[in-house]
Order: C-alpha cells, then sequence, then structure tokens
C-alpha cells in the first residue's frame, strides 16, 4: 500500500527546525504544534511597512511551509500602502484590509484555513524581536498581538501598531 499524499497541514515546520535567514527572506517562526490551540500561530518580523516589498517574501516562505496562501488580511493603519491583491510565484494572492490595529496578520489557505500571526514592528532590536517571536509561537499561547509587545517592551505608539 502506498503512502497517502502529503497534505497542507502536514506541512508544519518540525520542532527541529533552526535554519539561518539568508538576506532578503522573510524573518518568520511558526508554532511547530499540529494542536494550534493557541491564540497566534507564530510571529512575522518585516523590514518595513511597504507591503508590496514584504508579503511577497511572507508568501513565499508560509507556502514552502504550509501550502498555497489564498489570502492574507492585515491592519490598514499600520502600512504605508495597501494593495488589494499580489501576484506572488504566478499565483494571484488577495489582500484584504482592516483598521482593527491588532499587531497581526491573517492568512488564510484552502477555503477556511485560518493562520494568526504576531508582526513585530520593524524597527524592533534583535532582541525584543526574537522575545516577541518565540512568545508568540508558544503553542498554548493566549496573549494577543499586543500585549506580547507591551511584555517584552516594544510599545504601541501613535505612529500605528507596534510603533
Amino acid at each position: 500500500m502506498s503512502e497517502p499524499a502529503e497534505r497542507p497541514a502536514d506541512k508544519l515546520l518540525p520542532d527541529s527546525v533552526r535554519q539561518a535567514v539568508r538576506p532578503g527572506t522573510a524573518l518568520l517562526r511558526l508554532t511547530t504544534s499540529r494542536s494550534r490551540s493557541g491564540l497566534l500561530d507564530g510571529a512575522w518580523w518585516p523590514r518595513s511597512r511597504d507591503a508590496r516589498a514584504e508579503l511577497p517574501e511572507l508568501i513565499e516562505a508560509l507556502t514552502v511551509h504550509l501550502g498555497s496562501v489564498q489570502r492574507v488580511g492585515l491592519d490598514a493603519t499600520a502600512w504605508d500602502d495597501a494593495p488589494t491583491s499580489l501576484v506572488v510565484e504566478g499565483r494571484r494572492v488577495r489582500v484584504d484590509w482592516s483598521s482593527v490595529a491588532d499587531d497581526t496578520v491573517l492568512i488564510t489557505r484552502g477555503d477556511q484555513d485560518h493562520f494568526l500571526l504576531l508582526v513585530v514592528p520593524p524597527g524592533a532590536t534583535v532582541e525584543t524581536a526574537h522575545a516577541a517571536m518565540a512568545q508568540a509561537a508558544v503553542p498554548d499561547n493566549t496573549e494577543g498581538g499586543q500585549q506580547i509587545l507591551i511584555t517584552v517592551g516594544i510599545g504601541t505608539g501613535e505612529g500605528g501598531p507596534g510603533t
């Protein structure tokens, strides 16, 4: 009997993944638990607030580990531009915008499979960014994005979420 085909849900990162990040790639940390019982599924640390420049790298990285990304939801108040869609690796990905100011990005794969990632502000220090990303990736995390950023010492100011 042959092995069943790999499903996107089977493509979560193994606990042992510790890859160096190449320059020009998305800084991303995902929860490695299959239970997905925490409030967040990981964290993303973009280098700027330019959605057109940052989202393709995020989508490419997520596609490798999670499968095809259909839609991305962002807080409109936290970004410099607001494209309604992007073409990434030959596929159109819809970008939805809201004014929720919650320091997160919502990723949709398939019809209704959602992943919620903390967005670490681009200006965060390496130490605080890594602390926030680690906390967001704890499998049973119950803290929201804003609280994690405050806990690790990244304030939220008037310049938008996480600034």
